[in-house]
């Protein structure tokens, strides 16, 4: 068991190597799922029954030709070019959050999307709460299973509570500075045409 999971996560996993994301707490592509076939399984030796499923990244490299497995990363793990060219024939992965206040997954999504690419399903999964949700967002994560007693109408709510954004992201690359210069040249273009 990775060292960076927090005590009762610990405690959570030791009691079950097979932790299923209820569907009534996932929220993808900033609705409320309606089936979530997914279980995530942070047992590091022994594949899970239940398919398909997120499973640690070693597992999931020594069995990757089962299309019913699916990388489950650490918030440590480090992506370089060649993990990315894997990680890239995955349908999906999902990236653990062992404690609300560990911001590396953030970090793991924009590389995947912004440097490397990724065009699948990212998930956050672990310790997600509603707060979180429209950052995860723009970060490039486009599937988020909420904690247990975090509640799916608060969550669909904050996901797009912020209207305006001031810092560029994965959806929107401009900064509101440089969206706001543009505008004056694109209303020149308009008024010459």
């Amino acid at each position: 068991m990775p060292s960076n999971h927090s005590a009762a996560h610990a405690t959570q996993i030791d009691e079950t190597d097979v932790i299923p994301v209820h569907a009534d707490h996932l929220i993808v592509n900033g609705e409320l799922a309606d089936i979530n076939a997914w279980c995530v399984s942070y047992a590091e030796e022994t594949l899970p029954e239940q398919r398909p499923a997120f499973v640690p990244l070693a597992l999931w490299q020594a069995h990757r030709t089962d299309e019913e497995l699916a990388p489950l990363l650490a918030s440590d793990t480090l992506i370089g070019p060649a993990l990315a060219a894997e990680l890239d024939r995955a349908s999906a992965i999902a990236i653990d959050f062992p404690a609300f206040t560990d911001g590396r997954g953030y970090t793991l999504a924009r590389l995947l999307r912004e440097r490397f690419g990724y065009q699948g399903e990212i998930r956050a999964v672990g310790d997600v709460l509603v707060d979180q949700l429209d950052y995860m967002r723009r970060c490039g994560f486009t599937a988020m299973a909420l904690r247990h007693d975090q509640h799916p109408e608060d969550a669909l709510r904050a996901i797009n509570a912020i209207s305006v954004r001031y810092q560029p992201d994965v959806e929107l690359r401009q900064a509101m500075f440089e969206r706001r210069q543009a505008q004056p040249a694109e209303r020149e273009m308009l008024a010459c045409s």
